[in-house]
């Protein structure tokens, strides 16, 4: 029986072995398995800081975390000073061992036992990393065993360079001070690469007791264990007496120093736009932006004695689209009441007269308007719309490229009706303007005057594109992109693996120029519409304090607008040139309007003054084969008639060529004196004077002859020679036919009235004004008289002292207005 019950139990027991030598590898495997997902990926979840950097990584601020830790983003590029004070001082044997030290723990135990308690871990920089990783939880001997077995399994996963990277990233250096990065910064200033060997031993020994050495607070303690370091340093060959004994000399770090806030309106964009808790490598370059936040709050201090408070500026590279400085406000006063926390340059705010070079290159594109074309410039009424120019005089007549120069607003508007602003609105959505949020009636022909919202961000990423249109059709004269119509950017490619190639600095047409392939035939806008809007854009008269630039070689040929807005709350001032745009806004971020706050006095000195700290670009080359010649009329700037003399030669967009003719110049036919107009029903055909006369319509003449002394007047009419069908030389300036017009009130509430205006061709003419049949008087010369008409519809009816007569109507809404 005993026999029996021995051969069953050696059974199985050999059934048991078969078990277990089928079930070890699986076991194992699964040990393994459960080892190697033991480990966290990643490895650190705590929050970081959103730092930014500019397109050479010089730091430009940083925000702290969300704990309240100034930590860095992970960096696993570790400064080799660093890299060889810290090995030294915290592990020897880094690079040879596979994450513990079996001599360190064996000599920790010992230690422990003989003390009785755990005062060494012999860990290793790896086990360091895991147990920052496992937020230094006690140590125990299962935490320690936890501590070697993670450590073993991170130097399978991860370099030697990422480890000790994790390490710099992670260990405290007191206070609320984490990571290498965040340290060198807060103590020194200055990046961890740059660090001398005696701030470098510094930093090297707070990780191992951060909240004993804590700077300012200990410096003897702190002084100790930077010198011993040295001293190793000095021992293993890595650094000369002569070095080690300088450093020992160099100060200890004091309380941390504030980081650099040179951008903290792109950092804190940057942080809304998706980039928190990261580093942001951004295109900024760190002298400029610094040159321009000095030049703006150098303004600043002239602007605050009229309570203007707030300013911004922005610089595009051209070519790249991308942000060379961006200084959303200038600093305030501490008490937050001025806004100046608010970043300006993404806000939307009244365009002013910002548009008109778009709507100027809109007609020009599309061969409705030559740069010459005369536009009218008289008083308008348009339903409620009463559009001024800023001056408050008129012109009659100004050639387009010099209504842009001077940014007439009347002008500007009868362009905008001519055009459409329905077909303007497309097209300014098209090219960029996403600020445009409602229908196209909802701003009418206001949009062209400020009546549309935009950013500074959106207006200088149209001007930038518009440059970089021509600069890429002068480069190849093949054809265009229309994806060169793209807003600015701040992020830097290398930030996301790409390569960029930078053309800043080369001048327009270089052979080494890089651009993308042209996709299109067209774009919005041709290269001769863009070279001609620029050409018109350089004539602006420029501030007081550079009114004679011309004069000096040297300066910069820019194309620039400035704008102002309704109320005087926006002041606007964009520049181009081939190689960079720049925008300045300058008001409040309230939008409190200002006496004195225009585009002209506040922003366009600033203006200048950040292009004179730019390099110079030259300009634009002439897009020969883009452009087109034509002849034109001198006076009137059309495309020349039979009639027209004398005559120009012009440089035109290709459209430019379908045009339509001079209107404004006619035949007429004098009597030998030339001192009146006849015709051969009284007179005879052989003695009549047939002559070619620029003649404009009566209310442009009235305004158009008073500036321009080369205009002469229409000769009367011969008695008795008076044509049956003739064009009136009578014209009403105020109010229009059909208009709806109130009467004021004085200021003591006394009823006023309103000015009524009329043009007559014949200034020495004398004109009769009825009022529903009532005689009211003449006038001579300047024509206008004072009336009070009560509510309802009214017939004024005016007649010349040769029997011209002009009637209109119009509507008294009230009075009080």
């Amino acid at each position: 029986m005993s026999r029996s019950l021995l051969r069953t139990a050696k059974g199985e027991l050999r059934t048991a072995r078969r078990w277990v030598t089928r079930l070890s590898p699986v076991i194992l495997f699964a040990i393994f398995l459960a080892w190697w997902f033991w480990l966290p990926d990643p490895l650190f979840h705590d929050p970081t800081s959103t730092v930014l950097t500019d397109r050479d990584d010089r730091l430009l601020g940083a925000q702290i975390a969300s704990d309240q830790q100034w930590r860095f983003p992970e960096n696993f590029l570790t400064p080799e000073k660093f890299r060889k004070a810290i090995t030294i001082y915290e592990d020897r044997w880094f690079f040879f061992h596979p994450g513990i030290n079996p001599v360190a723990l064996i000599r920790a135990l010992k230690l422990n036992i003989e003390q009785g308690e755990v005062v060494s871990g012999g860990s290793t920089i790896s086990m360091q990393v895991i147990r920052l990783a496992r937020k230094n939880r006690p140590r125990t001997y299962p935490e320690k065993l936890r501590e070697i077995l993670l450590a073993l399994r991170l130097e399978l996963g991860y370099s030697k360079e990422e480890i000790l990277g994790l390490y710099a990233s992670h260990a405290p250096f007191g206070g609320n001070v984490v990571g290498l990065e965040a340290a060198s910064w807060r103590y020194f200033g200055v990046k961890p690469d740059h660090l001398s060997w005696g701030e470098v031993a510094t930093l090297a020994v707070l990780p191992n007791s951060p909240g004993l050495i804590y700077p300012g607070r200990n410096p003897e303690k702190l002084r100790e264990k930077r010198n011993r370091l040295l001293d190793l340093l000095a021992f293993h060959g890595e650094i000369d007496k002569q070095t080690c004994e300088l450093a020992k000399e160099e100060m200890l770090p004091g309380m941390p120093l504030p980081l650099p806030q040179m951008a903290s309106h792109l950092l804190v964009r940057a942080s809304v736009e998706g980039y928190m808790g990261k580093k942001i490598r951004s295109t900024l370059e760190y002298p400029l932006q610094q040159t321009v936040a000095d030049i703006l709050s150098r303004h600043a201090l002239y602007h605050k004695a009229n309570e203007i408070h707030n300013a911004a500026a922005v610089v595009l590279s051209v070519n790249s689209g991308e942000v060379r400085a961006y200084v959303g406000n200038i600093p305030g006063d501490g008490t937050g009441r001025h806004g100046s926390a608010v970043d300006i340059i993404p806000a939307n705010r009244s365009t002013g007269s910002l548009l008109k070079p778009f709507l100027y290159a809109a007609m020009l594109n599309d061969g409705l308007l030559l740069p010459t074309t005369l536009v009218p410039d008289v008083p308008t009424q348009m339903g409620g719309f009463v559009p001024e120019n800023y001056n408050r005089t008129y012109d009659g007549a100004v050639p387009a490229k010099r209504a842009l120069a001077r940014s007439l607003n009347i002008p500007a508007v009868k362009m905008l009706q001519a055009y459409g602003y329905d077909q303007f609105y497309r097209l300014l959505r098209k090219i960029g303007m996403n600020s445009l949020s409602k229908p196209a009636d909802h701003y009418g022909l206001a949009m062209i005057l400020g009546g549309a919202e935009s950013s500074l961000w959106e207006m200088t990423g149209i001007y930038a594109s518009m440059a970089r249109t021509l600069n890429h059709y002068l480069a190849d004269s093949s054809g265009y992109s229309k994806l060169d119509f793209h807003p600015p950017k701040y992020m830097n490619p290398e930030s996301s693996g790409r390569e960029t190639v930078e053309t800043d600095q080369l001048s327009a047409g270089s052979p080494d120029a890089v651009f993308p392939p042209p996709l299109d035939a067209a774009s919005w806008f041709d290269a001769g519409t863009i070279w001609l809007t620029f050409e018109a854009m350089v004539e602006v008269a420029r501030p007081e304090t550079d009114m004679q630039w011309q004069q000096f070689a040297s300066s910069n040929r820019i194309a620039w607008k400035t704008g102002t807005s309704f109320g005087n709350r926006d002041a606007w001032a964009i520049g181009v040139t081939p190689a960079y745009v720049v925008g300045v806004w300058v008001g409040n971020a309230t939008g409190e309007g200002r006496p004195g706050l225009t585009g002209l006095g506040m922003a366009a000195p600033i203006l200048f003054e950040i292009f004179d700290a730019l390099p110079a670009s030259g300009w634009f080359a002439t897009p020969g084969s883009a452009l087109d010649s034509v002849a034109v009329c001198h006076y009137s700037g059309y495309r020349v008639s039979s009639l027209c003399e004398p005559v120009d030669t012009i440089l035109v967009p290709k459209r430019g060529v379908e045009t339509g003719a001079c209107p404004f110049h006619h035949l007429v036919h004098l009597d030998p004196s030339e001192r009146y107009q006849v015709n051969s029903s009284c007179y005879s055909p052989a003695q009549i004077i047939n002559k070619q006369w620029f003649l404009l319509p009566p209310v442009q003449e009235y305004y158009f002859s008073r500036k321009n002394p080369f205009y002469k007047l229409l000769p009367p009419w011969l008695p008795g020679c008076e044509p049956s069908s003739k064009t009136n030389p009578i014209g009403m300036i105020y109010p229009k036919n059909n208009s709806h017009i109130y009467i004021p009130v004085e200021l003591d509430g006394s009823p006023g009235a309103a000015i009524f205006r009329a043009a007559y061709h014949n200034p020495k003419g004398i004109l009769y004004w009825h009022l529903d049949e009532t005689y009211l008087g003449s006038t001579t010369g300047l024509n206008q008289m004072e009336l009070a008409p009560a509510p309802g519809w009214h017939i004024l009816t005016l007649v010349s002292q040769t029997g011209e007569t002009l009637e209109i109507q119009f509507e008294v809404m009230g009075k009080g207005r």
